[in-house]
């Protein structure tokens, strides 16, 4: 299955009953906008909302920490997904990698992501729809036992001392030096000590269209950054949502030895027993 799909291909489709087509917006806490409400505002004909949150394990305090495969059965059923629906992802930035790994990690492998997203589509003039979903039957969706491809906090403290896995942080400089606050209520800044940035916008073209870069791209600035794509990475971020960015450009490379920090800074961030860095003073 083609990990990216274009517009063109997608537009062909959307009348296509074995094609679902999932609007997964989600915005950071602190800019105070809301997922299902920008997808009532504006999303792709036919298109379902994906909601993160609800779609998350909700019994921890952690965000958006991955659910248990009978949750992520419920939530994919209930939006009319079955083990033949192929599913193509779209956002307005950077959630639709963290989605994609949500149905593969629970054994879906139909499920492609829309290059560019919400943004290529509006700039090509496409057309949008406003308001609620479109009518739809719900499904049944057998979600098969996850891989193991989350990391703990004791993982990458051990990957930290003993360099048996690298530790890349998806977030831009300037989260993960410190100088901007985390972007959530309550957590301090800064980063893990040993730990190498990689901003996940440096995996997309940043015109035109916001396109996920090519393969050979993607390993050259791994390898600039000073990480080897060939060896294990343990991939971190704010809330397990941008590290899967990393993720996502590692598997199209045809890599397999990564993992991600399910709970990131988020919950490196609030250990007072876990060391902190801030401004690159490591």
């Amino acid at each position: 299955m083609s990990f990216l799909v274009d517009p063109d291909w997608l537009a062909d489709r959307l009348a296509d009953r074995a094609t679902v087509c999932l609007d997964c917006s989600w915005f950071a806490p602190e800019t105070g906008q809301s997922g299902i409400a920008a997808y009532r505002d504006a999303h792709i004909p036919g298109a379902r909302p994906f909601d993160l949150e609800a779609a998350s394990d909700r019994d921890v305090l952690i965000p958006n920490m991955m659910p248990t495969p009978e949750h992520f059965a419920t939530v994919a059923g209930a939006l009319g997904i079955g083990r033949d629906t192929h599913v193509v992802i779209y956002d307005r930035s950077y959630v639709s990698a963290r989605v994609w790994w949500m149905f593969r990690r629970f054994g879906h492998e139909s499920v492609s992501i829309l290059d560019g997203g919400l943004r290529r589509w509006i700039a090509e003039g496409r057309p949008l729809e406003t308001g609620g979903a479109r009518s739809f039957e719900s499904r049944t969706f057998e979600a098969a036992a996850p891989p193991d491809d989350i990391a703990t906090w004791q993982d990458v403290r051990d990957a930290l001392a003993n360099g048996k896995a690298q530790v890349v942080d998806a977030r831009t400089t300037d989260r993960f030096s410190g100088v901007l606050p985390s972007g959530y209520p309550g957590l301090r800044s800064g980063h893990m000590p040993g730990a190498v940035n990689l901003p996940w916008t440096a995996m997309l073209e940043n015109a035109p269209g916001f396109r996920f870069k090519a393969p050979a791209e993607t390993e050259r600035l791994f390898r600039a950054a000073g990480i080897d794509p060939d060896r294990p990475i343990i991939a971190t971020c704010g809330s397990g949502v941008t590290a899967a960015v990393l993720a996502f450009q590692l598997a199209r490379a045809g890599r397999r030895e990564w993992r991600i920090y399910d709970g990131s800074w988020n919950e490196w961030g609030r250990r007072e027993d876990l060391p902190r860095r801030t401004l690159g003073h490591d």
